[in-house]
């Protein structure tokens, strides 16, 4: 008998997270997504069928009752659908590529057009406020001001940051090892405040957790948690969001920011300094320019907005 279609499903996880090496964010949409296919099918009174009872017809069947709203729920966000897309877009390739299917039965399912919004980035002096946050010699302020301008100083991701090991940075050279999505890696420059900032809270960490290996995590919880039972642990993305409200609150700063806006400030001011889109690219570790380019809307809105204030005929 042919192999199940939840068997399937299964197998092409685990290939997403062995082979593939994907990143976990995708892992959690893509199982997210299968799973409510598969349960679409379960109501469909369909039952568990053979992976070679599935065709193109049904798989737009699910994405049509999908972009109504199942079961009367508000119909999902041009993005989210396009999430749909691309997971079965992916399952349908392992599939065929595996030899389960002679051909992906989704390989000509359209994706919605998504409207993509300009991203929130902070102008230089409201960066200033926030770097200047954390106020203190203590190990929290140290490494709170510390995780604070290695994101602005090398636009990495949270995840990125928080996955570095003691052994990823060369604070000689000024160089982070950085594994971006799919553990794709690259190098970027750290510079000298980051440098400064990171030296100092690796100063007190040492002296409250001790040196520990190359292996261990840049950025720890403090030794105010360890008394609470959870000290000297690699910090988490969940910490550096709920630390950086803190700071936001302190600086005046909208809550609308995020660790990924200190990214988004690193490639809009790269780019407003002349920097080229395709070093911008490589720094960001995108793989695609295109998306890159939205950064350049930005710079290009920002100009017109001068021109308007300035130009008597605006």
């Amino acid at each position: 008998m042919s192999e199940s279609i939840s068997t399937a499903v299964t197998a092409f996880l685990d290939h997403l997270r062995d082979a593939r090496d994907a990143s976990v964010h995708t892992q959690r949409a893509y199982r997210h997504e299968l799973a409510g296919w598969l349960a679409w099918y379960q109501a469909q009174g369909l039952g568990d069928l053979p992976v070679t009872a599935l065709d193109p017809f049904s798989l737009r069947r699910w994405l049509a009752d999908r972009a109504g709203g199942d079961g009367g729920t508000t119909a999902p966000s041009a993005a989210t659908l396009a999430r749909s897309v691309a997971a079965l877009r992916a399952f349908g390739k392992f599939l065929a590529t595996t030899e389960r299917l002679p051909a992906n039965p989704a390989a000509l399912l359209r994706s919605p057009k998504v409207r993509r919004k300009l991203p929130h980035y902070l102008e230089t002096h409201d960066l200033e406020a926030l770097l200047a946050a954390p106020q203190g010699d203590d190990e929290s302020a140290l490494r709170d001001r510390a995780i604070l301008e290695t994101l602005y100083s090398t636009g990495m991701r949270v995840s990125e940051l928080v996955g570095m090991n003691d052994r990823d940075l060369d604070l000689i050279g000024g160089i982070a090892r950085v594994r971006g999505k799919g553990r794709k890696e690259r190098l970027a420059p750290v510079g000298m405040p980051a440098v400064r900032a990171i030296e100092a809270y690796r100063v007190v960490r040492d002296a409250e957790h001790g040196r520990g290996t190359a292996e261990r995590g840049i950025f720890l919880s403090s030794a105010k948690a360890k008394r609470g039972g959870g000290g000297g642990r690699r910090i988490s993305d969940v910490d550096v969001r709920r630390r950086l409200a803190r700071h936001l609150a302190s600086a005046g700063l909208s809550s609308r920011t995020t660790p990924h806006t200190l990214r988004h400030s690193f490639a809009t001011h790269l780019l407003r300094a002349g920097a080229d889109i395709r070093v911008v690219q490589e720094l960001l570790g995108h793989r695609s320019l295109n998306t890159t380019q939205i950064y350049t809307h930005l710079t290009i809105e920002a100009l017109r907005q001068v021109y308007r204030k300035a130009h008597p005929r605006a």
